[in-house]
Order: C-alpha cells, then structure tokens, then sequence
C-alpha cells in the first residue's frame, strides 16, 4: 500500500502554532529515501521538543548508519508541542516524521531514544497520535515494534507496557543487527507473526524483550524474581559496546537544523566510556571501558563536518573531554588549522583536575571563547570523597585561575544536593568555594570583572551505580538546604553580586527518582499522569508535581508500595532490584563494596591509570580500554590560503 505524506494536511495547521519551522524538515544533509525500495523502514523518535532533540549526536548517527545501509530508510520524529497535539486531533493528522512527514504508524520499527526519564510521557504521546495501541500487548504485525535506547533505557521496566524491546548501550551495530533480523523475518514471510518476530528479538540475548520476562512480587512489595517465559530465552540480556571507534567515524554530515536548538555547533566524540568512578554517575558507569578516538579521525571528523555544515564552533564532546589521552596535542592541532577562519574550539565537559593553562590557551585561540562549565559535584572535601569526585579545593582554584587568567570573565559550576551522607555544613560550603573562586579569579584577571555561576541540582540515585541503594533525599529537605545556600551567597557583601545562583525545587528529582529505580508497577502513574495531561515533564512549565502524586496514589492505591517507597527508601544488598537481569557488565558484587567505600569514605582510582578494580565490565563484554597515544598525526596544519573561502581550501 503506498505511503503518503501528511505534509499537505499538516502545512495548514502550522501557521496556527508556535515556531512551526521545527515541523518542517528539509535540513541540510537530511535524508528522504524511496519508502517502496526499502526492505526495513525505521521511525527514529526523540521524545522531546525539536529544538532539543536535532542536535542529539546519538540520533544523528544512527539516522547516518541505516541511512548508509543498502535497502534501509530511516526518518526522524520529535514530540509535537501541545499546541500542534491538539490540532492534529483536531484534523486527524497522524504523528509524523520531520523527513518525509509519513506517518510513523506506518513504519517497521519506531526507535526511541531515552537521555532521560521525563521523556516518557511523550512516547506515550507519539503512540497515541500514530495509532498505535499503548500497551505492547494489543499491537499486531500492522503495527511497528517501539523499540527503547539511550541511558535511560538501562532500566526500562517502567515503560515496559509500552515497548516491545528494549537495546542497552552503543546502538552502531544494535540497529543493524534488529534490521537484519527484520529484514529476514519479513523476507520468510513473517513466520510466527508478530510473536515470532519478538522471539527471535529476544532469543538474540543482546534485544530485551519485556513480555518474555515474568516479574514476580513478595507480599512487602519488593521483587522476588524476574524470570524468562521460556528455556530459549537468556536469563540476562547484555549491553552492546563498540570496541573500535574509529570504525565509525560518524557523523559524516551532520545536520544543520533550521530552527533554533539548544546546541549550534558541530559535536564531534572525541571518546566513550569513562573510568573515573564517579559513583553518582550513571553516564560513567554504563558506558565502561574508555575507547578514544584517534587524534587523526577526530580532525578527519571535524574537518569533514565544518565543510558540509557551515559551523562556526567544534564542541569536542565526551563525558569528560580533558581526558583524552592526546587532548594537549589534540586542541593544539586542530587551533593551529583553524586559527584565522573563526573557528571556536569547545570542550562542553570538562573535570577541573584535567583543565590546564595551556588547554585554556588553545581553546581561546580562535579568539571566541565558548562558556566554561567545571563540575565539582559536591561542596566539601568530604562529600566529594564519598562520590569519589577525587578533586580537591585546590585543583578547582587552580582550574579557575588558568580559566580567568587566559581571558574568561565568567565560568559556571556545577553541584548537586541531596548526596549520600550529605549534610546541611557540606552544601553551604558551595557558598565558601564559589567565594573563593571569584577571589582567585579577581588576582588572576586583574579586574574586578568576574563572575561565577552556581548551578545546582537535586541528586537522583540511578540504576546501576553505587548508589543504586541509597536513599533519595526529600524535596522538602532539598528545598530547604537550597534555600540556606542562597541566603548564604546572597548575604556576602563583598562577593555576593559576583555569584549567580540557579537551582531548580526537589520535587522534579522526585519524580525522576520514581522513574529512574522503579519497577513495572511504575508503568502505571505513567499512564495515569500522561491521561491527566501529562507532557514535556522535563520543562519546568508543563511540569506538575500534584499530577504526578495523584496519579501514583491512583496507581498504587492496591499495592503495598508508594512514592517514598521508590524514592527515599534504602536499599538491602540482597533485594532484586528492577534492572538485576540487564547485564550493563559492572559486577553487583562490586558495586556493593563501592557503595560501602563511599558510606566509608574510601576512594577508588581511574583504572585508566591504575590497576584493575576488578568492576567486572572488561570481562562479562570481552572489552577493554582503549587509549592513546595513537601516533597518528592530526591532518596538515594549513587550511586555507589568505582569502579563500573554507569550504574551498584543500589540505596541503
């Protein structure tokens, strides 16, 4: 059956909305394919506004991977904003894709990609727009398997009414394995229909398929088993992890969206993974081992990327990025090519023990310096000892001075409240260091002209950390700590105006929190919270606490559970958690006596540079870190001659 565009209908509601150019599509190096000549075709849905979700770097590759295979299209979505929800309801326009404005209902696989928990309410939005049923269990082989990624896919037994899969970790070669099994069981005739289809999805033990998998509760609430319906099926389902990246040297054109978006650079990952073992930091621990790219495919990846995209700024993204193991020769590199074209080199993510003054300099090179964002974390020696946040007073001070000294006028820091054994004297040392900073920053600058941005959030625990066990911190005591900070910061006669202060309430962390640790049972007040209007629960304005809390006492109003009981509740070391049968290869033994470390006091070092601790990641994914020095060089210095345009230059 031929598959038409929406567009014609869609264009006339689109003077009726706000920013309707998001609704558009035709983005430079953007994809429109021949559906008819398409064995696979996948939806990729970042469930989020536009503006947020088009520069996702994880999208934009895997739109470039199938894009690239022969016999496969692939389209991308994004939530619609209210506004052009209710149209669409009103004119019964269906969800569509940004690229070919088909119908997502239409296609095989609609693959969501989760950076973070509040986005699940505008899955449960985009299904109900495409027609395609909610709960997994009323679809058919008409139907598209909704297929989870993304960090917040690491536990996803909240939405698991919702998908019909589930992928963990790097998704390169994932996407290509679920399309190859697709193209197979539609090229044999659909064979077991859509049942068959899932079975081999889950029989593949890297697919998490959550119908095939039983839960099973003990009368206090807490899981006694989850279990496989059938021999054939794992008992545990692995993550996927990309050994080489320089095998995958995406993106390659990257896309320039047309409307405004949160980020307008190229993003190039200059590596994955991170071994530091910050153990707040779930980002850190799923993607274990470290794997760099090699200083030469960075700059290939660059240097492609500015000539088919116009950019002015290269963002070198990472978890960490002064850790690479080349970064020194890697920025010097890629200044001295740039240097004269208003090229602006950015490092979004940095530790302050790796940043330095000659980092400062190359970076400031190009003579436009992109905001500086440090993370210490936590407010006191002590609390960033407990999250092995191994940096000291000192190393910040000395982070900041380079900063300030190489031309900065403003850095922004960023800390959490509501950590393990936190207490009330460890978050209003914030107050104390940020003084500091802008003291240090004073000397170095020679000005009074220095400003320093405090930015603190709510600590949530998440899935497959240390602190997978610990107790979550009310919101009525996060508000409460956060409104002491302020007054501290705000009373300081002489420092005070130099420091901003941004902070957002507890009760969003609450329900992150639920989200994050919680269980099928969750899947729930998700449902109810969406059926009361629930969407875009990550923006402050379409957020409602109250929304949330109904639902959940709808919800578990027979259960012997609660929203405390999910959130500020610690854990035992022998309870099931949700996630125990997702295999993210760190070892829940080690894990333990990490969370006992912490409660301790004890450190744990960078494997990186030290020897193995033994997480167990290396060993259950047959990995390892990977790290420079490569010994390849970057491309030749010279970009251009005098006047000629960048896109005209030729390397020497």
């Amino acid at each position: 059956m031929p598959v038409t565009s929406v567009f014609p209908r869609l264009e006339a509601l689109l003077p009726r909305v706000q920013k309707p150019v998001q609704y558009v599509g035709g983005e430079v190096n953007a994809v429109t394919k021949d559906w008819d000549a398409a064995a696979v075709r996948w939806a990729l849905l970042y469930p989020d506004a536009y503006e947020v979700g088009a520069p996702n770097q994880g999208m934009q590759i895997l739109y470039e991977v199938l894009n690239e295979a022969d016999g496969v299209l692939a389209e991308r979505a994004y939530a619609v904003w209210p506004d052009l929800e209710a149209l669409m309801r009103e004119h019964g326009v269906p969800q569509f894709t940004v690229d070919g404005h088909r119908p997502v209902g239409e296609f095989d696989l609609l693959g969501v990609s989760f950076s973070t928990e509040l986005g699940y309410t505008n899955l449960l939005t985009c299904l109900d727009l495409a027609g395609i049923p909610l709960h997994a269990k009323d679809r058919d082989v008409t139907h598209p398997v909704v297929l989870a990624g993304g960090h917040a896919a690491f536990n996803p037994e909240p939405i698991a009414d919702f998908i019909d899969a589930a992928v963990l970790g790097d998704g390169e070669e994932a996407v290509l394995l679920v399309t190859a099994l697709v193209r197979d069981w539609k090229a044999a005739g659909r064979p077991g229909g859509r049942t068959g289809l899932l079975d081999a999805l889950a029989r593949t033990g890297s697919v998490y398929v959550p119908a095939r998998y039983d839960v099973r509760y003990l009368p206090d609430g807490r899981i006694a088993a989850v279990t496989p319906t059938a021999a054939d099926i794992p008992s545990r389902v692995a993550k996927h992890t990309l050994v080489d990246l320089d095998a995958w040297p995406y993106p390659r054109a990257p896309l320039v969206p047309l409307a405004e978006t949160v980020h307008e650079r190229m993003s190039v990952e200059i590596f994955r993974g991170c071994t530091r073992g910050c153990r707040f930091c779930q980002a850190g621990m799923i993607t274990r081992p470290v794997r760099e790219r090699s200083m030469a495919t960075v700059a290939q990846i660059v240097d492609n990327g500015l000539r088919r995209t116009g950019y002015e700024e290269v963002g070198l993204l990472s978890l960490s990025s002064a850790d690479h193991s080349e970064i020194g020769e890697l920025a010097r590199g890629l200044a001295d090519r740039y240097e004269g074209t208003e090229t602006a080199l950015s490092l979004p993510s940095t530790r302050v023990d790796a940043f330095n003054v000659d980092l400062a300099g190359e970076l400031s090179r190009g003579g436009r310096r992109s905001g500086l964002t440090f993370a210490p974390e936590g407010g006191s020696e002590r609390i960033r000892q407990v999250i092995n946040k191994m940096v000291t007073e000192e190393d910040l001070i000395r982070t900041v001075t380079a900063a300030y000294g190489a031309g900065w006028r403003q850095v922004k820091l960023y800390f959490m409240c509501g950590l393990p054994t936190e207490t009330d004297a460890d978050v209003l040392q914030i107050a104390e260091l940020a003084q500091r900073v802008i003291e240090a920053g004073r000397q170095a600058a020679g000005t009074r002209d220095i400003r320093c941005t405090v930015s603190i959030g709510g600590f949530v625990p998440k899935p497959h950390t240390p602190f997978q066990w610990a107790a979550q911190l009310g919101h009525e005591q996060t508000d409460a700590r956060l409104a002491a900070l302020r007054d501290a910061i705000r009373s300081d006669r002489r420092y005070g105006r130099a420091i901003g202060f941004r902070y957002h309430d507890g009760r969003p962390g609450i329900v992150e929190g639920l989200l994050s640790r919680g269980d099928r049972r969750v899947g729930r007040v998700i449902e109810n919270a969406w059926r009361a209007g629930g969407r875009f629960d990550g923006w402050s304005e379409h957020f409602s606490f109250d929304r949330w809390m109904t639902a959940a006492a709808q919800a578990f109003a027979d259960e012997p559970v609660d929203v405390d009981w999910y959130t500020v509740r610690e854990r035992g070391r022998d309870e099931v958690l949700p996630w125990d049968h997702l295999d993210a290869g760190l070892d829940k033994q080690w894990l333990w006596e990490d969370w006992q470390a912490a409660v301790a006091g004890g450190e744990v070092g960078d494997c990186r540079w030290t020897p193995c601790y033994d997480c167990g990641v290396c060993d259950t994914m047959g990995t390892q870190i990977e790290v420079g020095p490569s010994g390849r060089p970057l491309l030749p210095l010279s970009v251009r001659p005098a006047g000629v345009g960048l896109a005209d230059a030729q390397p020497r």
